[in-house]
């Protein structure tokens, strides 16, 4: 069964509630949740105006393809209360394919492994607490390595307690 790394992150309203009902609700669609990381707190990335972000990353066993999967997290957004704003806007909750299995696939709608991956310390960061070693398709290089490459890390920390 594939085994598929998601990004999770949040900044409007309960954060830590909302991430738990993703969590939920994934499971209640049939995924396997297999591991989640810690929570946490993070600068806004993108668009700087706007509330902290949580953010995690969790493994789930799936026997849905990366489309179907795709239509699933965007389905659970939705569900939960997500709406179209701004690009890197708030959100109730955003739920991203960071990797499926050694997959590579690169669309319109999905790419996979996610395009802001190795850039991004509020992924990478997660990601790695939980598949240190797992290696990026296109770089053969660990998660553990890239977060490295990004060298010092600001605006993030373990939530509670968060950002000070």
């Amino acid at each position: 069964m594939p085994i598929v790394y998601l990004g999770v992150g949040t900044n409007l309203g309960d954060r830590a509630g909302a991430v738990a009902e993703a969590y939920a609700r994934l499971a209640a669609a049939g995924q396997r949740l297999l591991v989640a990381s810690p929570l946490y707190e993070t600068e806004p990335w993108g668009l700087l105006d706007q509330p902290r972000f949580l953010n995690a990353a969790c493994a789930i066993e799936t026997l849905r393809p990366p489309h179907a999967l795709l239509a699933l997290l965007k389905h659970i957004e939705r569900d939960m209360g997500r709406r179209t704003t701004v690009r890197n806007g708030p959100r109730v909750i955003d739920l991203d394919i960071l990797l499926y299995d050694a997959i590579e696939i690169n669309t319109e709608r999905l790419s996979i492994p996610h395009r802001g991956l190795l850039d991004r310390a509020t992924v990478l960061v997660p990601l790695a607490a939980i598949a240190p070693h797992v290696r990026h398709p296109l770089t053969g290089r660990t998660i553990t390595a890239h977060l490295r490459a990004l060298g010092p890390i600001t605006g993030i920390a373990p939530y509670p307690p968060g950002l000070g």
